[in-house]
């Protein structure tokens, strides 16, 4: 009997084979979500992943679910992208939001009836979320009253909650800060025009503005103090989850360039039996294993002390591999890997585009340095070996003389 991993990595297959690939040019070309396209997900159980079954879910631990993205990822990087972010939001909403709003939202989260999107990032502040001033102020009835901005928030228009990141106080640092879920219908919320990207069209992204928005204390995810520590193990999770998406950009590319390869006649033969070829594909099949390998330790990790460097390490090693991947086997096509129905230039874009969202690549670098900086202040100094090292005396030549 298939475990029940098994079976929804099987769905997340088909449902990338049957749905996202033959689509996703439509998708791009009409500029709006595939609505359909994420209902018949939710149908197949990926809208729910981490949150428990009694609210409806797959009740699968991080290091399985994360699994997912990588045959999404085939179909198309940025879709797998927005499901990863509603996954995260279900599991935070299912797992710490209160009893009246998982009564009210769990159920048609987890089935992809509604969506959800995480909001974080402001237009002045970036990786720096020290420097936020969206602002809530608490009412004497409980209820919450919000203004501030928000940038880059994914399904922005299309999601039916946001989950928001908020400070309660002037106070500098983030001991005020709090999660709180914000319905897209609430009276005060609206967004700027979408932003013009290059190759996922139809993922909606633009800056969400609040003005004086009310909300249920009720809707409070993460209670004043744990909104920053909550908001970092999300980001963590967001890290791996698309690292895993990149695993399966490597493998439509690298899959793209194989069926290209193995009918181009050129020399006698074909482009597959061409040494210089072989080795191009060869060093790309070898960092999408390595790649598979670090994601899926790094979601393991997740949860535990050394979670946030390993989804540093994969942040940085596996969006950087599958530009070079998508760009290795534009380059096996020639000419021909510049045209728009080989899909090539897209996941060259897309490729370009995870290696920037929910931290980018020297975000990373920064991470992992501090990491060693900790560990090299462990380690014991190393004795110097006689004679190198020293400060010599300058010479008195005048004396000498």
């Amino acid at each position: 009997m298939p475990t029940n991993i098994e079976t929804i990595i099987e769905a997340a297959r088909t449902h990338a084979r049957d749905v996202i690939t033959p689509n996703v040019a439509a998708w791009n070309a009409s500029k709006k979500w595939p609505r359909a396209a994420s209902d018949a997900a939710g149908a197949a159980g990926l809208t729910g992943l981490y949150a428990p079954k009694e609210w409806g879910g797959q009740g699968l631990p991080l290091s399985e679910g994360i699994q997912v993205y990588e045959q999404l990822g085939q179909g198309d990087g940025a879709y797998a992208f927005a499901l990863s972010m509603h996954n995260i939001c279900t599991f935070a909403g299912c797992g710490y939001g209160t009893e009246p709003f998982k009564e009210k939202w769990a159920r048609d989260l987890t089935s992809g009836r509604k969506l959800a999107n995480f909001a974080l990032t402001e237009p002045q502040s970036g990786s720096d979320p020290m420097r936020m001033y969206t602002r809530a102020t608490i009412n004497g009835d409980g209820t919450w009253t919000i203004n501030g901005a928000k940038a880059w928030v994914s399904l922005a228009t299309e999601a039916d909650i946001y989950f928001t990141v908020v400070k309660t106080s002037d106070v500098p640092g983030h001991k005020d800060m709090a999660m709180i879920a914000i319905p897209a219908d609430a009276a005060g919320i609206s967004f700027g025009p979408l932003y013009e990207t290059p190759s996922y069209n139809f993922l909606p992204m633009s800056e969400m503005y609040l003005d004086n928005v009310v909300v249920s204390e009720d809707n409070i995810i993460l209670p004043i103090g744990q909104g920053l520590q909550g908001s970092l193990m999300a980001i963590d999770i967001a890290r791996v989850s698309i690292a895993s998406g990149c695993c399966g950009l490597m493998q439509a590319a690298l899959d793209t360039a194989l069926s290209y390869a193995k009918n181009r006649k050129m020399f006698g033969g074909t482009n597959l039996d061409l040494d210089g070829i072989q080795w191009m594909l060869g060093e790309v099949a070898t960092d999408l294993e390595a790649s598979k390998l670090l994601y899926r330790k790094a979601a393991e990790a997740l949860g535990t002390p050394e979670g946030p460097l390993m989804a540093a390490h994969a942040k940085r090693f596996v969006p950087d591999a599958a530009v070079k991947a998508a760009n290795t086997c534009t380059q096996v096509l020639g000419g021909m890997g510049l045209l728009q129905p080989y899909g090539l230039d897209r996941l060259s874009r897309l490729a370009q585009m995870l290696r920037i969202v929910d931290g980018t690549t020297e975000i990373s670098r920064v991470v992992i340095g501090r990491a060693l900086q900790k560990r090299a202040a462990g380690l014991p100094d190393l004795p110097v070996p006689k004679g190198y090292g020293e400060t010599e005396k300058p010479q008195n030549t005048m004396a000498a003389e």
